[in-house]
């Protein structure tokens, strides 16, 4: 080797395996080192990046020697970046999904038309005049990815974008984009003008039969090579990356479907031509399966597709009793048949298949039709409307705003028969549920008292469904309401229709303004109202409108105590708006109506102010309980603080509703904020706040619960409190014979708070260990009484004390109804806590009621058992609650004797015998049969002892397994008689 050569291979090696980042093309170009990049994990620049920065660098444009800008030079250098850009795209296999999502319009545009140049492509030449089937497998592929590209584009640029949030403002940046932005549209204006062309080329591909090819970086680099050392490899057909002919059919089948059913929003037929086209690609990707190389489709995108056609275009040989319920909601939609869609929905208000979102927005587009000047389609609209509330209300959803107003701002006759015979044709009373003909009950109702005239309210009280769903007590009253109701009130018979005829005058107007006060929930909305009717009269109070608006006594003796009417008015109807949409569940228009009260207020009293932020914090309780707490999710930690801060709140003067104290106790103890309840209370709130005292001292005894039994001293106290509650004073009344007699008042005030409202409070709790404390101290309680025989069992019941003082005081029939209460409330929460449903089974043995104590035995034992599939844990059933004398711990023979004795305890008792696996019982049933003469049963018993898994010289395991494989059939048998 020669000195010179030595050095230059030297100099070569010593260069840099990585590139400096800003001349990292020219590296790439000099040295060839672009596959060796590209075979990288993770190469860095990433391909699309390499094409768009080859691309650029070679269409830079030059500046000759008079500063004067020229096109970019057809230099060596250009072509080898152009090629290199080629490259990059064949390595990603010219996948378009890939190039589409990173490269703009104008590069993928430039690269494209570069595959073009390079296949041989004459420049100029129309796609749509060449014959594909003859042109190089290369070529051909060239056109169709140009052809598809290019529809796929026009697709694309139909579909809305969400505009990138701007930076900060830099001139260069600016006017990059803006000179991107039109040559993005100048490339769309000639794309479009082509797709016409660009369609045939792609239809004219799926008459094709033979496999295509399309360009690798090896062909690129053949076609780059001098025409001479060439030698006609790419003109042959097996050059290239071979594309099976079925993945180009599927490919440019589905592409083709997009850009018909683009067309089909302005010719309806295009649709037609996209449904052959995407059920074609399902078929064909079906018969490729997982293996296609090519054939890249979205497969969810494209059942929306086909889903989609379904419903446009319905096909051609279906009858038109086979059409989806879409497909012929569509149908009638284009066509006009509107009564026909009211016929559909009516029916699906029986089968609930369609969504009622789909009803919804068919219901917006007849609205936008009507508002454009359609008078016809107010009609129709109102029909609708009437068919999507019914099916609201059967499937328990509030009535809307726009059903209110369509009715009952201007009732008549017709819309009053429509209602009817959609309540009647939408419930088959022989098979609905009750809830569900309750809610139709209740919509009625409803109905007939936001109706002012009578005419209307007799109407539906005297039709059949009405009469059958509710009671003659329920309809007389409601009829008496609608009698006595305010003298506002229209009872006039004439039909309504004529009275919109005539011209509104002042009196028209107000009841018209009053009827939207009532139905209106926005609050913007209700303030505009009272200020239209103080300016229309100063001598009404419209707070007195609704006699549905209740605010709590307490409250309103403040805000009518306001003077400027107006605001006394506005003040009192937001805040009972927002109360009813609380009660109701309707949270979000209750928060909204409850902060425009409070920023009302706000402006002129303090105490007002503090009064709306109690009745907001009550209702973020509500929504967090209705809501996220449901699942299980913990408050956010600023919804407690505020509850602190509310328990803790001593500004005088304030009205304070009793609930919202008695919910924030509850709330916390639901979440176990059982560390602030029994530390960090203030001790004024333990000494004026009965909850408080109360949640202080459950909280005490949760916490206290593992400890030894000397340390509970809290459940001492709670003890204490309870039966103080439960107690009842002793009064002397003389009587008319002048005698003195004893009596004793049931809501005794002795304790912190009546028992109702201790029950009331209960009910608001779900912590399942809360609960258990509570109800095993009411058993307690329950069980001290001296006449009990049969004791109810609870957990922890240990830890209270054993008797009280004064028996006599305590009012233990009202303990008893309030166990039983208790218990069938926590069952609510949840009907498989084994020890609730032991106190359930206990309670009906103790009343005698023994069959449904046996269900509740059986259910308790089968949800801690996964169903009597494992061994029932020895504290659910305890000998107190064995079921048969074999399942005590010591066999009770003397009672199983006895029992065996008795006349009515052998009917079909040998179908038992199988489930005996106390040898002693099965012979002395054996002696019982044959001193009887029951010779059949007899030898059942003796069979039953024969079994060898019996045999009293088997070792202790076997015996153990056999009885308490017994008892499993057993209990399941018993299971399955009760469940």
């Amino acid at each position: 080797m020669s000195a010179e050569a030595a050095d230059r291979e030297a100099a070569t090696s010593s260069r840099p395996c990585t590139p400096p980042q800003t001349c990292w093309f020219e590296f790439l170009l000099e040295e060839s080192l672009l596959e060796k990049h590209l075979r990288k994990p993770c190469p860095d620049p990433a391909p699309v990046q390499l094409i768009v920065q080859f691309l650029e660098q070679a269409s830079k444009p030059s500046v000759n020697e008079q500063n004067q800008v020229q096109p970019p030079p057809d230099n060596k250098r250009n072509r080898i970046l152009k090629l290199l850009a080629l490259k990059v795209a064949a390595h990603l296999k010219w996948d378009l999904d890939i190039l589409e999502k990173s490269l703009s319009v104008p590069v993928l545009n430039m690269l494209l038309n570069e595959l073009l140049c390079i296949s041989k492509v004459p420049p100029g030449t129309k796609h749509v005049d060449m014959d594909l089937a003859t042109l190089p497998p290369t070529t051909a592929m060239a056109v169709l990815l140009y052809n598809r590209w290019a529809i796929r584009t026009i697709v694309q640029s139909s579909f809305p974008v969400k505009q990138a949030k701007p930076g900060p403002p830099q001139l260069s940046v600016m006017n990059q984009i803006q000179q991107e932005k039109e040559l993005t549209e100048n490339i769309l204006k000639v794309l479009k003008e082509q797709a016409a062309d660009s369609i045939l080329v792609l239809e004219a591909a799926l008459k094709l039969n033979k496999d295509l090819y399309v360009h690798t970086m090896r062909t690129l680099d053949l076609l780059a090579m001098e025409p001479g050392m060439v030698n006609g490899e790419t003109e042959n057909s097996a050059a290239g990356l071979k594309i099976k002919i079925e993945e180009v059919h599927c490919q440019v089948s589905y592409d083709l479907g997009a850009a018909y059913f683009q067309q089909g929003s302005t010719n309806s037929a295009a649709y037609e031509n996209a449904r052959e086209k995407f059920f074609r690609t399902k078929e064909l990707m079906a018969e490729i399966g997982s293996l296609s190389l090519h054939c890249t489709i979205d497969e969810k995108r494209l059942a929306g597709y086909c889903q989609a056609c379904d419903v446009l275009v319905p096909s051609s040989d279906s009858s038109s009793q086979a059409l989806t319920p879409y497909s012929q909601v569509h149908i009638c939609l284009r066509s006009g048949k509107y009564q026909e869609i009211i016929q559909i929905f009516i029916e699906d208000n029986v089968t609930f298949s369609l969504p009622v979102q789909f009803r919804q927005s068919v219901l917006r587009e007849l609205f936008q039709k009507a508002q454009q000047g359609n008078d016809a389609l107010d009609e129709i609209c109102f029909k609708i409307c009437a068919c999507n509330t019914v099916r609201d209300i059967l499937e328990g959803r509030k009535i809307s705003v726009q059903f209110n107003q369509l009715l009952f701002l201007r009732p008549n006759k017709e819309k009053i028969d429509f209602l009817l015979e959609v309540c009647s044709r939408s419930v088959n009373l022989e098979k609905a549920s009750e809830s569900l003909k309750g809610n139709m009950a209740a919509f009625l109702k409803n109905v007939c008292l936001g109706l002012e005239d009578l005419q209307y309210v007799f109407m539906i009280s005297s039709h059949e469904l009405f009469i059958t769903l509710l009671k003659d007590e329920e309809r007389k009253l409601l009829v008496d309401q609608m009698r006595k109701r305010s003298p506002r009130i229209n009872l006039c018979i004439n039909p309504v229709t004529s009275f919109y005829d005539i011209p509104a005058s002042a009196s028209v107007n107000i009841g018209q303004l009053e009827h939207q006060l009532i139905l209106s929930v926005d609050p913007w909305r209700i303030r505009q109202i009272l200020i239209e009717l103080h300016g229309m009269t100063s001598e009404r109070q419209f707070w007195t409108v609704s006699n549905k608006w209740e605010v709590p006594s307490v409250y309103s003796s403040v805000i009518l105590g306001i003077k400027d009417n107006l605001t006394r008015d506005l003040v009192y109807i937001l805040m009972a708006k927002g109360l009813h949409c609380s009660a109701v569940k309707d949270f979000p228009h209750a928060k909204q109506l409850f902060a425009a009260c409070l920023e009302l207020v706000t402006e002129f009293s303090p105490k007002l102010r503090q009064v709306m932020l109690n009745e907001m914090l009550l209702l973020d309780i509500h929504t967090h309980e209705a809501g996220a707490g449901q699942s299980g999710e913990r408050p956010p930690s600023d919804l407690i603080s505020r509850v602190r801060g509310y328990l803790e709140m001593r500004l005088p003067d304030i009205p304070l509703r009793q609930v919202v104290a008695e919910e924030c106790v509850a709330f916390m103890l639901n979440w176990r904020e059982n560390e602030y309840l029994t530390l960090q209370v203030p001790a004024f709130l333990l000494q004026n706040n009965p909850y408080v005292k109360l949640g202080q001292l459950l909280a005490a005894t949760c916490k206290e619960l593992p400890g030894p039994k000397e340390s509970r001293r809290t459940a001492k106290d709670l003890w204490e409190v309870v039966v103080q509650i439960c107690s009842v004073s002793n009064q002397h009344k003389r009587g008319n014979d002048g005698r003195i007699s004893l009596i004793k008042q049931r809501e005794s005030t002795l304790g912190i708070m009546y028992r109702s409202e201790l029950l009331s409070f209960i009910k608001k709790l779900r912590e399942p260990l809360v609960l258990t404390i509570i109800l095993s101290l009411f058993v307690k309680l329950h069980n001290v009484r001296e006449d009990i025989v049969n004791d109810i069992t609870a957990e922890h019941i240990s830890i209270w004390p054993s008797s009280i003082p004064n028996l006599q005081s305590v009012d233990f029939e009202a303990v008893a109804i309030t166990v039983k209460e208790l218990v069938r409330y926590a069952l609510s929460i949840n009907p498989n806590n084994h020890s609730w449903l032991i106190i359930q089974a206990d309670i009906y043995f103790a009343t005698n009621q023994y069959s449904a104590a046996l269900h509740y035995y059986l259910q308790a034992g089968a949800v801690c058992s996964d169903f009597f599939n494992k061994a029932v844990p020895p504290d659910v059933y305890t000998d107190q609650v064995a079921i048969l004398c074999q399942f005590l711990r010591e066999i009770d023979y003397k009672t199983a004797f006895k029992s065996l004795q008795e006349q009515n305890s052998h009917d079909a008792m040998d179908s038992y015998y199988d489930y005996i696996w106390d040898v002693t019982i099965l012979e002395y049933l054996t002696y019982l049969h044959h001193k009887r003469g029951e010779t059949d049963k007899r030898q059942i018993a003796i069979k039953a002892i024969g079994q060898t898994e019996l045999n009293a010289s088997n070792p202790e395991e076997v015996l153990q397994l056999a009885a308490q494989r017994r008892k499993k059939k057993f209990l399941q048998a018993m299971a399955k008689l009760y469940f």
